[in-house]
């Protein structure tokens, strides 16, 4: 079982590693990262550059296509020749997913014409100018495309595709191995219940703090 997740320059780190995290766990399962050439890759928060031996052209078909978010997905996602990748890959997925603004690539190359889709909440209008019909979801599944919301997310839409890859019980036991209990000290994680000083401090986040070795990133992965 093949998993491709293709990094960027700028990409957000948690919308790879997370995913990764949990399905390099799934078994009979290879992770393969890709990137537009051969060499380092850097996050878009500027510490952690990623050394990527494999060109995405490389790659030809696999099971499953996981596309992170990340500043840099927007140049991605104006990339012809990464575009018509993504196309060609996704005819033969068995699962073709997106993180956070990963989902701007999937509807970029046309695969979220018309659908229900998920991305960051700063990244709504950008996704629907592409044809695709925004939902608060974190998770939203359509037979085999699959878009996750806002970074962390992804390990949510990880754990599911998990038990379409394996079982229920193998998907249950990489979130146990994980630890993935989710007890977060604040319930501010959507916009729905964010206090309006929360949100406008979180726009702010969005509108890009300056990263090291970065100009402004825009809206997070």
């Amino acid at each position: 079982m093949d998993i491709v997740i293709p990094l960027f320059d700028r990409f957000e780190p948690l919308d790879a590693i997370g995913p990764y995290e949990v399905l390099a766990h799934v078994p009979g399962a290879t992770v393969r990262f890709v990137a537009p050439e051969p060499g380092r890759v850097q996050d878009v928060l500027g510490a952690l550059p990623v050394h990527v031996p494999t060109r995405y052209s490389e790659v030809e078909r696999c099971d499953v296509l996981l596309v992170p978010g990340g500043a840099g997905s927007r140049t991605v996602a104006s990339d012809p020749d990464f575009l018509d990748w993504v196309r060609r890959v996704h005819a033969g997925t068995r699962f073709t997913t997106s993180v956070c603004t990963g989902a701007l690539v999937l509807a970029a190359a046309g695969l979220l014409n018309g659908l229900t889709a998920t991305t960051h909440w700063g990244a709504v209008a950008e996704l629907e100018s592409y044809g695709a019909v925004y939902t608060p979801e974190r998770v939203v599944r359509h037979d085999r495309i699959i878009t996750s919301a806002g970074v962390s997310s992804g390990i949510d839409m990880a754990i599911r595709l998990a038990a379409l890859l394996s079982d229920r019980t193998t998907a249950q036991a990489i979130q146990l191995y994980t630890e993935y209990d989710p007890q977060p000290p604040f319930d501010t994680g959507s916009v729905a219940k964010a206090p309006a000083e929360v949100l406008e401090k979180a726009r702010a986040l969005a509108r890009g703090v300056p990263r090291p070795g970065f100009p402004p990133a825009g809206a997070p992965g």
